[in-house]
């Protein structure tokens, strides 16, 4: 069982963000795509040096030629993001710190507050965030106030897609992929043969959708459809409906492995939601295995007097 870690669950004016946010639109929403904040030319990651590293190594392929996404990926999961190493590889801060008010100063008590609950909750509502139609913002907030209660991830739910973010580890065959995740022992076997939607599975409510995949030069392309409305995209609320249909995308640039998402939902939408990339790196180790989770046994919530959230 996952535990759960008080944070701060307090609802921010959450669009009051509207600004912070680079706009991900498509034609269907009436307007232009834009490329993500912090993403280069074709979507891929701003790389650290780490990832930089890994990509400098050739790319693995398949018999057919295509990238082979097989491997362990350094965790599934995840918020991505967060400080990054310098120059050398070295990290030297682990969290930001809210900086002192000039009070503090001029008392001369200055010591830089770090707080993981509350300081990764108002990280977690960055950009980018979903644009919701304005009848849908007081639910948004509703649920990212009351997350304590509402949270499927807090009561033994499935993450689900997108919010799971990339495998942990994939075994890629001719015709499908198979992607294990370090989260209650999920999986997930995306046919990749050119098969179309199946028109049973398609039309089912379920937490990881119906997916096909299809290479798309050397990124895999995933398109899922046939979800429930029970998941979120993200900790802060981020409801969907169950007409939503998401992309992944996966490229492999030598030992690393870049994942991103996009979220069509144009029932709670006013524009495609485009999720942040995330690269994460190859464990070169032969012998990696995943530790199987315990199974969840919810028995901390009734018992939270908080509205923080972990």
């Amino acid at each position: 069982m996952t535990h759960v870690v008080a944070r701060m669950g307090a609802a921010f004016a959450v669009a009051a963000l509207i600004s912070l946010v680079s706009v991900h639109a498509a034609p269907q929403y009436g307007a232009a795509p834009a490329a993500p904040q912090g993403a280069r030319a074709g979507g891929a990651a701003p790389q650290n040096p780490s990832t930089a590293l890994g990509a400098s190594v050739p790319t693995p392929r398949t018999a057919d030629g295509h990238p082979d996404l097989s491997g362990m990926w350094g965790g599934g999961g995840g918020g991505g993001g967060g400080d990054k190493p310098d120059e050398k590889g070295n990290l030297t801060v682990l969290f930001r710190q809210r900086p002192c008010s000039t009070q503090q100063k001029e008392l001369g008590n200055c010591e830089q507050a770090v707080n993981f609950e509350r300081d990764s909750g108002v990280e977690q509502r960055m950009d980018p965030i979903p644009m919701y139609k304005p009848e849908f913002w007081e639910r948004v907030q509703y649920l990212d106030r009351e997350g304590i209660k509402e949270d499927p991830t807090f009561h033994c739910k499935p993450a689900g897609v997108p919010r799971m973010g990339p495998p942990a580890k994939i075994v890629q065959t001719r015709t499908e992929l198979i992607f294990l995740y370090a989260q209650g022992n999920t999986f997930r076997v995306i046919p990749i043969d050119g098969r179309p939607h199946d028109p049973i599975k398609s039309q089912d409510t379920t937490w990881y959708g119906d997916a096909v995949g299809k290479w798309d030069g050397d990124t895999m392309v995933i398109d899922i459809i046939g979800f429930n409305d029970e998941s979120w995209l993200g900790w802060p609320g981020w409801l969907h409906s169950n007409n939503m249909h998401v992309i992944e995308k996966y490229t492999r640039t030598g030992n690393t492995l870049t994942w991103q998402a996009t979220v069509e939902d144009p029932d709670v939408l006013t524009q495609p939601f485009v999720t942040r990339p995330r690269t994460v790196n190859l464990n070169p180790n032969p012998k990696a295995t995943l530790i199987e989770d315990l199974p969840c046994e919810e028995r901390d919530s009734q018992h939270i007097v908080t509205h923080e959230r972990g």
